[in-house]
């Protein structure tokens, strides 16, 4: 994660933006006369937000641990493919 100022990541702002896209990494923009703020791929902000809205109620987080378990334990099941 990197924090620049504002002035340096404006004068560098296309090379600061691929790097957020390329590189999956969030910059930090730090503001002298303002809040600062967070830049970050899309994609990763949606997975973000994904995560948020899974875990959001305790049935989903309880569900959702449950098939981790099942699956690090080895218990898994195959089915075949229904063609029509």
């Amino acid at each position: 994660m990197d924090v620049l100022n504002y002035t340096e990541f404006r004068k560098n702002l296309a090379k600061n933006l691929d790097k957020v896209n390329d590189d999956a990494e969030i910059v930090i923009v730090s503001r002298s006369k303002g809040k600062n703020v967070v830049v970050m791929d899309l994609n990763e902000y949606n997975s973000i937000a994904e995560t948020l809205h899974l875990v959001k109620s305790e049935a989903n987080r309880v569900r959702l641990q449950s098939a981790i378990d099942e699956m690090n334990n080895g218990i898994h099941y195959t089915h075949d493919l229904i063609e029509e």
